[in-house]
Order: structure tokens, then sequence, then C-alpha cells
């Protein structure tokens, strides 16, 4: 929603609006951290997204079509969804209503602590919506507000199999596995 943006507005249910600063973004997992310069403003705790059940309900809240404040609830329908968008595939589905516009919205538990981050829907069907874990989150909250952007370990290997073994299959040109001398085949 805000990459290559020359700037961000950040509008608030108040109706009071904040020049926005992007601070960090994951392209991995679809999130930025936004900085707007406001005191007292109330905010949500994050909960644990491992504590999350399929089964349990949530709610989803965000600007569907537009239309702003909307809130839609469900159950969470499966956890650790992989949509194939990437090695960080692992999303919360939700039958919570989630459409364009929601991107960037919290997902809470019923305690109000926001479990996910809505990111995206299965066009080929209503009532199938994904959110990236806020665990997934958490881990590179930290590195996105003094990095601007994750930092990941990288060994630059594609793997294979042997059997029950994991082998190195591919060394990728210019990384660590390269630099270091791990061959095609290695254990």
């Amino acid at each position: 929603v805000v990459k290559g943006s020359s700037s961000v507005k950040v509008r608030l249910s108040s109706e009071k609006s904040y020049d926005g600063e992007v601070i960090g973004i994951d392209d991995s997992l679809d999130i930025a951290v936004v900085k707007i310069n406001a005191k007292g403003l109330p905010y949500a705790q994050l909960g644990k997204s491992s504590d999350i059940r399929v089964g349990d309900w949530v709610v989803a809240i965000g600007n569907p079509f537009g239309l702003s404040h909307s809130v839609t609830s469900g159950i969470i329908s499966a956890k650790n969804r992989a949509l194939g968008s990437g090695p960080y595939d692992d999303y919360l589905q939700t039958d919570a209503s989630i459409n364009p516009g929601n991107s960037g919205g919290p997902l809470f538990n019923l305690k109000g602590e926001v479990v996910g981050i809505n990111t995206a829907i299965d066009a080929r069907a209503q009532g199938i919506g994904f959110s990236v874990p806020i665990d997934s989150v958490r881990k590179v909250l930290q590195d996105l507000k003094t990095k601007g952007h994750a930092s990941r370990g990288w060994l630059g290997i594609g793997v294979g199999t042997n059997g029950s073994q994991v082998t190195v299959g591919d060394i990728y040109p210019n990384t660590p596995a390269q630099k270091y001398g791990l061959k095609a085949g290695d254990i």
C-alpha cells in the first residue's frame, strides 16, 4: 500500500489527519511501519498468533472499498497457510470478510489483542482472507523501526534431499555459501 509513495496521510477515526513517514518496509511479509507525530493516541496490544487455534473467533477492521471503519467477524479457518508468495509464507486464514482496502488493518482476537495484519484475499472464492501472523511481524518490528528493513540470515543455497538427509542443491553466486566454499551435494 505504501511502497513507492512519496507521501502518506494517516487519517484517524476522529477524522484528524497526519502526515506519515514510512520508516520501514518488509516486502517478504508485505508490511510497513508508518510513523506519525502525535501524542496520547490509544493503541492496541499485540497478542500472540501462536496462541490462536483453528475455530477461534476473530475480528477484522479496515476500510474495504473505501468504506471507513468497517468491522467483520469470523473464525480462524486454518494456520500456516502457504500462498506461494515467498519463503515466509505462513498466513492465518480467516472467514472474517477481508476485501480490497482492508490491507494493513488488524485482525483481533476476542481479548482485543492484534493477532494478525490483514493482507490478502483469495479472489476465486468469497470469505477466504489471509493475515500475516503477529508473531512473524514481531520478529522484524525492531529492525523495521531502526534499519528500515528486516535483517534475516541468508546462506545463498538451494536445498536438495538425499533420502532422509538435507543436502546443498545449488550455490548462488556472491553469497556466504560461495564465499566459504560450500559445494552442491554437501550434507
